[in-house]
């Protein structure tokens, strides 16, 4: 979609300007390709830190490295939600000039949920969990704030027209995106223990809490990246009812890959009723199966014969591993992790099929 940045799109669209759109001069609301000077505005100067942090200056580039960097910056839409204050003259300076101030009180803390911060939580969830909870000026500042520094982003990316300036435009870019980073962060810090609070209701001995949690603060995410701070709600409204429909999907799609399993292992002549019934399994019947189940598992790869062992506690392990420990296990993704064992799965079950037919 292009834009006219001399008509700004309708309240609460959200839009990403597309990379040939024509430049715009004498703009008091889009700033050029040098820095701003609202940068050194007080109340940024923490935002900034992590900024310098996160955007290293960029290393005497080739004219053929910044001409494909800026090729992939954009391919790569920059969505926000639009607001008519962020065209307006000066909006930076109106926009920063209010301080966010976020130092809230333990009572106001403890008043928000009625439950306490979740015991037995790593260093970092416990940490996560005890952040700074928000007022409503200020989650209501930091959306906006957010939502402008990505509005100037996607200005600057459709401007990535004239080689001379890429390497300034492309600096500049990463600047405004990761103090727009910065500014989600502290409105996904301070909503974290909702989501504890959604949650926990779902955990069962099928449904691990680290499960439901990294799909829960995943979900957290892209509600930040959709809610309109405009509409005069409280985000954790919107984010209750996400969160709820999050976990609840995540607990059906275990349900669906657990009867998908039992089919499976059925297939396989294993009849978990009985196995749940009598514990004590005959020494033959247990030698057989383990037997079976060997010759099975040696013809997945690597990933797979562990990911199948580790989650239905074969061999060496123990006890069942989660998806999320798996995932930090080998250095991949959760999802990656799930497409792996839905993969193993899918060859044991074919592989039972023959066996069954000969």
């Amino acid at each position: 979609m292009t834009i006219n940045l001399m008509h700004p799109l309708p309240l609460n669209d959200a839009i990403a300007p597309m990379a040939d759109h024509p430049p715009v001069r004498k703009r008091s609301n889009v700033i050029g390709n040098r820095t701003p000077a609202w940068f050194g505005m007080p109340d940024l100067t923490e935002a900034m830190d992590y900024m310098r942090l996160r955007t290293p200056a960029l290393v005497s580039p080739s004219r053929k490295e910044l001409a494909l960097r800026a090729k992939n910056v954009q391919k790569h839409e920059i969505g926000f939600i639009s607001n008519s204050k962020f065209a307006a003259d000066n909006a930076a300076l109106q926009i920063f000039s209010v301080p966010l101030a976020l130092t809230p009180t333990n009572s106001q803390v403890d008043a928000l949920y009625d439950q306490p911060v979740p015991q037995n939580l790593s260093n970092h969830l416990s940490q996560l969990c005890g952040a700074s909870l928000l007022t409503q000026a200020q989650e209501s500042s930091l959306f906006e704030r957010m939502n402008f520094l990505r509005f100037q982003a996607a200005i600057q990316r459709a401007l990535l027209i004239d080689e001379a300036h890429f390497r300034a435009r492309l600096q500049l870019i990463d600047q405004l995106l990761a103090l727009a980073d910065w500014h989600r962060d502290r409105i996904i810090e301070g909503n974290t223990r909702l989501v504890f609070s959604v949650v926990k209701k779902f955990v069962n001995k099928n449904n691990p809490f680290d499960d439901l949690l990294s799909e829960g603060v995943v979900a957290l995410m892209h509600a930040v990246n959709k809610f309109d701070f405009d509409r005069g709600f409280r985000f954790s409204t919107y984010a209750t009812t996400v969160l709820r429909r999050n976990a609840y999907r995540e607990v059906l799609d275990n349900q669906e890959r657990r009867l998908k399993t039992a089919t499976g292992l059925h297939e396989m002549k294993i009849d978990l009723v009985d196995e749940q019934n009598d514990q004590r399994m005959g020494e033959n019947r247990w030698q057989l199966l383990r037997g079976r189940l060997g010759d099975m598992l040696s013809e997945l790869d690597r990933r797979e014969k562990f990911i199948i062992r580790a989650r239905f506690s074969l061999g060496s392990h123990r006890r069942v591993s989660t998806l999320q420990a798996l995932a930090k296990r080998l250095g991949v993704s959760k999802e990656r992790v799930r497409q792996l064992e839905r993969r193993g799965l899918e060859k044991l079950q074919v592989m039972a099929v023959k066996s069954e037919a000969v």
